[in-house]
């Protein structure tokens, strides 16, 4: 997209500038968004995962989702959405490989209607779903010295890429460590039994990790540029209006709400299309129209919690046709510029 790109190395410096010696004291939310971009930051991910077993799971899956699942490797993941017939997303998840089994990831609100939504579709199939809610939780982990933290204690971790996962006892208790897909820097998922739960977060924060919580972590989701179902994936969105191309796959075979996606493909681009924006004034919240000569041409979606010095972010939709270079629009009271995404710079 022909737009300038937000750099955020500015931001990260005047932020790590605020901890040096004789500087005033940095509020505990600028403390913690530093160890997400330039330390080792930890956070509570409110994540259901389900183990599915059976001699035809993959097929099933395969069939359920946008992206591969028929030739996805032990010890790999994909992320995928789950779409109605008319091309529409239901919901998004990751689906891992585990040889055994296949586990898949969902965020916890969307649990309640996603995984019904896919056990009626098993039939005639050989497949069993459980639910590991109970069993194992999951911590999430952000910033270039996360394996460092994590190798001091004894994790030992291969050289691995993104959505791949590997098993490992650690202080005698079982682990997964997953390679998050986290499109601007380091991060990574540890699943731990549920009951050890407490144990493994004081030692990674003793370790030096620091917790961040829900409010930073959802600044850090937005600079990111890191769409949330239900936020912004809503209903009537199609996939590729949400610019996650890594979440659709062209050579699987069949699947629900596969011609619909097929169709825009061979039309060659959607309408609108997910874009970060960089906001001037005052903030408008989620659901405000972004207008341009008094027309509503996209919306906004998501807009940072809490300010980076003078600047808001946000994501939103926006109508393709009328991104130019230079262009602005307006959301409320507030100018916006539309950006591409990921934001660049965010871990310089």
């Amino acid at each position: 997209m022909p737009v300038p790109l937000l750099r955020y190395n500015q931001i990260s410096m005047a932020i790590a500038a605020e901890h040096q010696p004789g500087t005033a004291e940095i509020s505990e939310s600028r403390r913690q968004m530093t160890a997400l971009l330039t330390g080792g930051g930890i956070y509570r991910l409110d994540r259901a995962l389900f183990s599915l077993t059976g001699r035809d799971r993959v097929r099933w899956l395969n069939g359920m989702v946008s992206n591969n699942i028929r030739d996805l490797l032990p010890g790999h993941g994909v992320y995928a959405f789950v779409l109605n017939a008319q091309g529409h997303i239901q919901g998004d998840l990751y689906a891992f490989n585990r040889g055994e089994s296949l586990v898949l990831e969902v965020e916890r609100s969307q649990a309640e209607t996603l995984v019904p939504l896919l056990r009626r579709y098993i039939i005639m199939d050989k497949v069993e779903v459980e639910d590991l809610s109970g069993k194992t939780t999951v911590i999430g982990m952000a910033g270039p010295k996360c394996r460092e933290m994590l190798t001091a204690l004894g994790f030992e971790l291969p050289e691995f890429g993104a959505l791949r996962i590997t098993d490992m006892m650690w202080r005698e208790t079982p682990v997964t460590v997953v390679c998050s897909d986290n499109p601007c820097g380091d991060s990574y998922e540890i699943w731990v039994p549920a009951e050890q739960i407490e144990a493994a977060w004081d030692v990674l924060v003793q370790a030096g990790a620091v917790a961040a919580d829900a409010e930073t972590l959802e600044t850090f989701r937005i600079l990111c540029g890191i769409p949330k179902f239900g936020q912004d994936i809503r209903e009537r969105i199609l996939p590729q209006e949400t610019g996650q191309d890594r979440a659709l796959n062209f050579t699987k075979g069949c699947y629900i709400g596969q011609e619909i996606v097929e169709r825009i493909r061979a039309r060659g681009s959607v309408h609108r299309t997910f874009v970060g924006f960089e906001v001037e004034g005052a903030a408008p919240s989620a659901g405000t129209k972004v207008q341009y000569q008094g027309k509503d041409v996209g919306e906004i979606t998501s807009v940072t919690a809490a300010p980076l010095k003078q600047k808001r972010m946000a994501l939103g939709f926006i109508r393709k046709e009328v991104i130019e270079t230079g262009r602005t629009f307006t959301a409320g009271e507030a100018t916006v510029s539309p950006v591409s995404l990921p934001f660049k710079g965010i871990f310089d």
